[in-house]
């Protein structure tokens, strides 16, 4: 007697839960392994990390899946939240079982040992350190690209890991707008008079840095009793569940900038995480729609409403009692502006709204190139540096600001960061709507009332998990699809108040 669809579809669920706890088993590892784990500890790390991974795998690619997923895709008495986790998990099944356990097990191993050398170049400032470990998690990629398989581009194969459906022709338009639309701007930006930073770079205790940036992150709806903020080498936002969502982020005591944003960028990924339905817990309806999304979410917070003068018109007087002596002479406009500053840098995650779309273009043309073994490894400092020049007309001093600064590359993350431009192009478009559907936003944020705006993006956006691709959902919350002119309105509007 076959199997009724209840039985079916709760093991399934049984299988799918038990991969997501292995799986969540490991990413505390690695959470550990980017704060708190002694060095020593690096070796059995990654082993532990590679077990945790081929068995997690191995679930995921098993013929009883198989058979469940197979089964259930043909029965018509699911549910439709039942029959997408089932049609999403099928294609994820799919694409899984295309890399052998050995291959997942080996390229988990290299991630840690990347990540380590990664680490000690930083240290000792000399990209050469890291070198080999890249050359070898290249080499793993590629190999990647061609177990999924691809049509036109290697690239393509990956970035569907991080966008569902991106690919190398659906980008190049999106990067040739940066290309041509984001020059002039800075152009006429550039032939302004400069605004002053200055006020960000005094010396702000750590503790009072620390100690802020909770209380913004608890008004933007942060759920401490879900999650907690550590420091790590590189801002990061790590998720076990919708109920243990936690972020980290960084301290420069002479650049306030350093804090601040990366904990509203990274509280804008967590908002999204403990969003997610918790009833969904290890199904697709249970994860995030995509990276770009995902990165829709930080941008929102962090540039949209974080680099906004409304939410300072609230803030800022908070701000002014942790810092009284720093900020006495400094008023919300002047601070305003020099949040806002554009100028040419070399970090990305510090960079500016107009400049920062080059960091990610950059990026984007390296990795391509490198899976089509047009550059090598060993020649990336140059690359890089002469990009840089070509593009910001800027060149690094060292490796660590340099070639060195973004962790991405050591994790594998071969076409993540499309995602970044992505997400800001989305953030832009979805800010717009929220002002259209919540009567006068700006005006509840300069009262300190975030919460409207989390409701609005819980009921639109994180309550449907991976029901939805970018495109689709973006369709579904603004009336079409990605429409970069909305970005470029943002842009053109934001600093025509900072540089008059």
């Amino acid at each position: 007697m076959p199997d009724s669809t209840h039985n079916l579809y709760t093991e399934y669920v049984t299988l799918m839960q038990k991969a997501a706890d292995i799986s969540n088993a490991a990413a505390v590892l690695e959470w550990d392994q980017e704060t708190y784990m002694p060095a020593k500890g690096a070796e059995h790390r990654a082993r532990q990390l590679a077990t945790l991974a081929a068995q997690a795998h191995d679930i995921l690619t098993s013929a009883r899946l198989e058979t469940i997923l197979k089964e259930l895709s043909h029965r018509k008495d699911l549910s439709n939240t039942e029959h997408a986790n089932v049609r999403l998990s099928l294609h994820d099944f799919e694409k899984n079982k295309k890399l052998p356990s050995s291959f997942v097990e080996s390229l988990s191993k290299q991630s840690s040992e990347c990540f380590n050398a990664w680490i000690e170049a930083r240290h000792k400032k000399d990209y050469s350190i890291f070198a080999p470990s890249l050359a070898k998690m290249i080499a793993l990629k590629q190999e990647q690209a061609r177990l999924y398989g691809y049509i036109d581009h290697p690239y393509d194969a990956l970035l569907d890991d991080y966008e569902p459906g991106a690919t190398v022709a659906m980008l190049e338009p999106v990067f040739a707008m940066i290309r041509e639309q984001l020059p002039p701007v800075l152009a006429k930006i550039k032939a302004a008079k400069q605004v002053s930073n200055d006020c960000f770079h005094k010396d702000f205790p750590k503790q009072q840095q620390w100690d802020f940036s909770e209380n913004v992150l608890r008004k933007m709806g942060y759920d401490f009793e879900a999650g907690r903020q550590d420091y790590a080498e590189h801002p990061f936002t790590t998720s076990f569940s919708s109920k243990d969502v936690r972020i980290t982020t960084r301290v420069d005591e002479h650049n306030y900038a350093s804090l601040l944003w990366s904990t509203i960028h990274e509280g804008g990924h967590a908002l999204y995480e403990q969003g997610l339905p918790f009833e969904q817990y290890g199904l697709p309806l249970g994860a995030a729609a995509s990276l770009g999304i995902h990165e829709s979410q930080s941008r929102l917070w962090e540039n949209c409403v974080g680099r906004g003068i409304a939410s300072w018109q609230y803030f800022y007087p908070l701000l002014q009692s942790y810092f009284p002596e720093q900020l006495a002479n400094v008023t919300v406009d002047t601070f305003f502006k020099a949040m806002n500053r554009v100028e040419p840098s070399l970090i990305r995650t510090e960079a500016d709204e107009v400049t920062y779309h080059f960091h990610v273009m950059i990026r984007y043309e390296i990795e391509k190139g490198l899976l089509e073994n047009k550059i090598d490894a060993k020649d990336l400092p140059q690359v890089w540096n002469s990009m840089y020049e070509k593009y910001l007309g800027i060149t690094p001093p060292d490796d660590v600001k340099g070639i060195l600064q973004d962790v991405h590359w050591s994790h594998g993350s071969f076409g993540y960061f499309p995602t970044y431009s992505l997400g800001s192009f989305y953030a832009a478009q979805f800010f717009a709507q929220a002002h259209k559907e919540i009567t006068d936003l700006d005006l509840k944020f300069a009262r300190g009332e975030f919460e409207p705006l989390l409701l609005w993006l819980r009921d639109k956006i994180h309550q449907y998990g991976r029901r939805y691709t970018s495109e689709e959902l973006c369709e579904k919350v603004t009336g079409e699809q990605l429409n970069t002119a909305y970005f470029m309105t943002y842009i053109n509007d934001k600093y025509a108040a900072v540089y008059s």
